[in-house]
């Protein structure tokens, strides 16, 4: 059926204006005024509010096969469908098998069959001197690989050392996809944790003196190093250090093929404001103070950090702790998928940002790094069909209900954010509205 969205704030590639999305076989075939939709389209008409592509959260833990007691595809993808995400692509860890060969990406395809609200991909993974299965994986089909400099505190994924990524760039190189680091060096986290032994680990500040800037910092310079040695594509995941970006900076000023991401938790969240105790804060790298956190704003308003995903990463309630509330033992993950466009835009809109930065941002940059960025992240004729209506001026409460993942656990349960997701399209078909959810779920495998 031929269908036409009317807005009077459809945010496209121009900007942000009135506008008559045309959609017809799940595409986008053109855009109109409103006044000009051709006879034989049925209209709906969304008023004020505001239609943005559907989001790409291009960091996401969705822990299946193996731990779909901590989330799993069903659950994670009526989390994103209720928070805008039209697509997500999964980490290849905290799931069992990792994605560290064909045979685990196929486990992980079959798992997600007929579950899926959203439509979804797969990184690869560099872990356990894997390098023979790099391009196989390229070409069944994963949107590039991730690796950890520190230790991923969990079974079925290993970090790896220089001496393993010199081995893997070559054949990363020739893939042309890009390496995704998690940029934590475990010397800096070593000496930090050795000099912590004695303190009261259920202070936040503990917890924030274990993982030190310098961490980041020389995560960083030894990927920037290895990039510019092997031409890899080099992508830093949730950088939490304001510290790091004038290193980036000259990264971009040398023509280094080299993207940055940030999180909500870290835009939203700063240290001075985590109670001791509250470990539903804990992530790694850690939120950090408040001056950071407005570096990292400036960042993204420069364009040193070119986007925001979420690293939604559940587990089951009693992995954080939250009696005990000891950051030494509680699981390092935040829960967000369903809140995070209005965390952002809270943080956004204060800051003078609109609509078409929330874009970029959150659709178009990560469809981009994850080489979707001909089909998905934007409103442009030959796309998918993807957008979500959000009401910008909503206020909300954040409560269990509203976060749709398996468990109700996160930071953001109790804030008041701005913003509300009304409706998520995927390829032209209603997934999510006003809290209910499409059935049966025809979310594909890209």
């Amino acid at each position: 059926m031929a269908q036409a969205f009317i807005s009077a704030k459809v945010v496209t590639a121009e900007g942000v204006q009135p506008a008559a999305i045309l959609v017809q076989d799940e595409m986008i075939v053109g855009l109109c005024a409103p006044s000009e939709v051709p006879r034989d389209f049925a209209v709906q008409d969304f008023g004020e509010y505001a239609v943005l592509p559907g989001l790409v959260d291009a960091h996401v833990h969705i822990n299946e096969p193996g731990r779909t007691a901590w989330e799993g595809f069903a659950t994670a993808t009526r989390a994103a469908a209720a928070g805008g995400f039209a697509t997500l692509v999964d980490m290849p860890l905290n799931c069992l098998p990792a994605t560290t060969n064909v045979a685990a990406l196929e486990a992980k395809r079959a798992a997600a069959h007929g579950k899926c609200l959203v439509d979804w991909a797969a990184w690869g993974g560099v872990s356990g001197n894997n390098s023979e299965h790099l391009k196989p994986l390229a070409a069944a089909g994963v949107r590039g690989f991730k690796c950890f400099l520190a230790e991923p505190g969990i079974d079925g994924f290993f970090r790896v050392d220089e001496a393993e990524l010199r081995a893997a760039g070559p054949h990363i190189a020739a893939t042309g996809l890009p390496l995704l680091v998690h940029a934590e060096m475990p010397g800096p986290l070593g000496r930090a944790a050795g000099a912590l032994r004695d303190s009261d680990w259920r202070r936040y500040a503990t917890y924030l003196a274990s993982r030190p800037d310098e961490a980041e910092m020389e995560a960083i310079a030894l990927m920037l190093g290895l990039c510019r040695k092997f031409g890899f594509r080099l992508h830093v995941v949730h950088l939490a250090t304001a510290e790091a970006l004038d290193m980036l900076r000259g990264a971009r000023g040398e023509g280094l093929p080299v993207t940055v991401e940030t999180c909500p938790h870290y835009l939203y969240f700063a240290a001075e404001d985590i109670s001791d105790g509250s470990t539903l804060h804990k992530c790694a790298p850690p939120i950090r103070n408040r001056t950071n956190r407005e570096a990292l704003w400036q960042a993204l308003a420069e364009g040193v950090i070119d986007m925001i995903n979420t690293d939604h990463s559940p587990c089951p309630p009693e992995m954080k702790r939250m009696e005990e509330g000891s950051f030494q033992g509680a699981w390092g993950g935040i829960s967000s998928l369903a809140v995070a466009l209005p965390a952002v835009w809270t943080g956004a809109q204060s800051r003078g940002f609109g609509l078409a930065e929330l874009a970029r941002w959150m659709a178009k940059a990560p469809s981009t790094l994850a080489g979707l960025g001909a089909s998905k992240g934007a409103i442009v004729p030959g796309f998918d069909a993807d957008f979500v209506v959000f009401d910008p001026d909503a206020e909300i409460q954040i409560t269990g209900e509203m976060l749709h993942c398996r468990h109700p656990v996160s930071p953001y349960l109790g804030e008041k954010l701005r913003g509300r997701v009304v409706s998520t399209y995927v390829r032209g078909q209603r997934v999510y509205h006003r809290g209910t959810f499409a059935e049966p779920a025809k979310g594909r495998a890209l």
